[in-house]
């Protein structure tokens, strides 16, 4: 059932115009021509891109520059619940998802505008944050790149403030390649002539040459992690370095060591954007930051309370090999410290690598309940995903939703075992369905 304006303008949009992507900039230039140019307009930009860690790296950014007192915009993508978490407009004392009213009259406006020309739904939408980031005041915004890089709508931007660029691996290989390189190159289609560059931590050398060859070539500095910046747990602190020097930070409060190099790139990408960070506000956004989610704990709500008396109940929605590595990484550490069996509830779509997904927690995982995605077509059938599971050496059964999991657990639960881990996770639609049902979605 749709509940608000932007829902049903948005739905509407969606029997009008094709879902998915179609990679190219023409159509979004033409809108924004209509529409002013409004991303001409708008507050310096953080732009981030990448595989993996760029929500997270938006959510620290947004953090550190709140933390120093500037109001900051915030686009991401995709949302988990309600089409507003993807616009976050910025405020004394802290961001605020849009308005329904407001955002209901943007997206009105911009398909106005498009007067019903071939368009994809995610380019109105992409028209609709610079629309709504050009109008609000702002000191920053921060923009997350949809899809790739080079193609994605975002790209318009012309001169942002910085470019980011996050762990890149194989994902999405229909739109942008087979090869890591290959997507190497689209992702750093963000970069800009003359424009700082901070580059994450990458597995691939490769990777790292094709990202940096890039920025050369266009004469943008390049900061790249492990070389001008890094950053380490010791002692139970996070220390960052910079040619600036050392910050001795509490450790980050989202969960998992990945998490230190996807604070490091904030931090570098903040300050190489030309705002100044202190060590008490770089302090306050480590112990505040906040990334629903993503390795999120549920400690109350209706899917908590369905769960063994004492479980811990975690969902995160990364979906690639790359993310299911980085979150079995967190969960071996959790389990060092302290030993719980670990099941997994898991729902994914149809263009994810189910099967080397699952590989990350061979030898972790007790078992794996595989659940429907109900609210998308691309979901994998529960069935099937059962199979892919075992393909990768798990046990695995297929089972109607992550509530009948949680419910099978509590009623056949050993009380002589210590209570169990469970993950919910596999794709960023069924974490959604999971935060709707359990009464606690972004706010």
């Amino acid at each position: 059932m749709l509940t608000s304006k932007a829902d049903r303008e948005i739905a509407r949009l969606s029997t009008l115009h094709p879902k998915g992507f179609d990679l190219s900039l023409g159509r979004i230039a033409r809108l924004l021509e209509r529409l002013g140019n409004p991303h001409r307009r708008m507050p310096p930009v953080i732009h981030i891109a990448g595989t993996n860690g760029k929500g997270s790296a938006a959510a620290f950014a947004r953090a550190l520059l709140e933390a120093a007192g500037l109001t900051t915009h915030v686009h991401t993508s995709p949302h988990l619940v309600n089409w507003h978490e993807r616009y976050r407009l910025g405020a004394p004392g802290g961001g605020r998802l849009v308005a329904d009213d407001v955002l209901a009259d943007a997206v009105a406006r911009v398909a106005e505008a498009n007067g019903g020309d071939k368009i994809t739904v995610f380019e109105i939408l992409t028209a609709v944050t610079f629309l709504l980031f050009s109008e609000h005041p702002a000191d920053a915004a921060i923009l997350e790149v949809g899809l790739g890089g080079r193609f994605d709508a975002t790209n318009m931007i012309e001169r942002p403030a910085v470019s980011v660029i996050m762990p890149i691996s194989l994902d999405h290989e229909s739109y942008l390649g087979d090869r890591v390189e290959l997507i190497a190159v689209e992702k750093a289609g963000i970069i800009k002539p003359g424009v700082p560059v901070v580059v994450g931590q990458q597995d691939s050398d490769t990777v790292r040459e094709v990202i940096v060859s890039t920025a050369d070539r266009l004469d943008a500095p390049c900061s790249v992690y492990g070389q001008d910046f890094l950053a380490a747990s010791e002692h139970g602190r996070m220390v960052y370095q910079d040619e600036d020097g050392l910050m001795d930070l509490p450790m980050p409060r989202l969960a998992g060591r990945h998490q230190l190099a996807n604070a490091a790139a904030a931090i570098a990408a903040v300050k190489a954007a030309g705002f100044a960070l202190t060590g008490d506000a770089v302090e306050r956004a480590m112990t505040g930051v906040q990334w629903p989610g993503r390795l999120q704990r549920l400690g109350d709500g209706l899917m908590a309370a369905l769960a063994p008396d004492g479980a811990e109940l975690w969902i995160d929605g990364g979906h690639n090999p790359g993310a299911a590595a980085a979150i079995a990484e967190t969960l071996a550490e959790q389990e060092d410290r302290h030993s719980r069996p670990l099941f997994l509830i898991c729902g994914m779509i149809n263009t994810k690598d189910q099967v080397n997904y699952f590989r990350a927690f061979e030898g972790m995982a007790r078992h794996v309940f595989a659940v429907p995605v109900n609210n998308t077509e691309a979901g994998v059938p529960n069935a099937e995903l059962a199979v892919r599971a075992s393909e990768a050496g798990l046990s695995a059964e297929p089972i109607h939703s992550p509530a009948d999991a949680l419910k099978l657990l509590r009623a056949t639960w050993d009380e002589t075992e210590p209570p169990p881990r469970i993950l919910i996770c596999g794709s960023l639609y069924l974490i959604g369905e999971v935060l709707a049902e359990n009464g606690t979605p972004p706010q």
